[in-house]
C-alpha cells in the first residue's frame, strides 16, 4: 500500500442480502487490514460460531445493540464498545431480540473478506449450497465450529 487508503461510504460495495458493506480488503491494504460494517436488523444472527487462525477480528459497535460470543463467553455490546478476537477463539454475533446492530468489524492481519462476504450473499441468496459455502473454509481462513454456550443461549 502506498499512501493513504480513502473509501468514501457511498462508493463501498454493499451486499444488501447479508447487509455488509466493504471497504477494504487484503488487496487494497498490503495485508495490513481488512474492514467491513455490518448491519444486522433486530433480532437477526450474524454468522455462526467460527473461528480464524491467523488473524484477530475487532469489533467496534457503531450503534444499537450486539450479542457476541468470545470462546465460552457470551457479552453484550453497546454503542461505542470494542471487542477484540484474538485469533483461534471460537465468536459468533447477533443482533438481540430488542435492538439493530450497526458494527464496524476489522480483521488482523488482513483476511481474503471480499470474497468471502460475497460468497456468503451467494449462499443467503440460495445460489450455492451449504456443502460448496463450507468448502472454502480453509481459503478464507473461516472455520466453522460448533458451541454449546452460543447454542444454549
Amino acid at each position: 500500500m502506498a499512501g493513504a487508503l480513502l473509501v468514501r461510504h457511498d462508493d463501498a460495495e454493499t451486499l444488501d442480502t447479508i447487509g455488509v458493506r466493504l471497504y477494504a480488503d487484503h488487496t487494497t491494504t498490503g495485508g495490513v487490514l481488512s474492514a467491513n460494517r455490518a448491519y444486522l436488523p433486530t433480532g437477526t444472527d450474524g454468522p455462526p460460531p467460527h473461528y480464524h487462525a491467523t488473524s484477530a477480528e475487532l469489533f467496534y459497535l457503531l450503534g444499537g445493540r450486539l450479542r457476541v460470543l468470545a470462546g465460552d463467553d457470551i457479552t453484550e455490546l453497546g454503542a461505542g464498545d470494542f471487542l477484540l478476537v484474538p485469533p483461534g477463539v471460537t465468536h459468533a454475533w447477533a443482533a438481540p431480540a430488542a435492538s439493530s446492530a450497526d458494527v464496524l468489524v476489522l480483521f488482523t492481519p488482513g483476511l481474503e473478506r471480499f470474497d468471502y462476504f460475497r460468497l456468503a450473499e451467494r449462499f443467503r441468496r440460495g445460489d450455492i449450497g451449504l456443502a460448496e459455502f463450507f468448502a472454502e473454509q480453509e481459503r478464507f481462513d473461516n472455520h466453522f465450529v460448533d458451541s454449546p454456550a452460543w447454542h444454549a443461549r
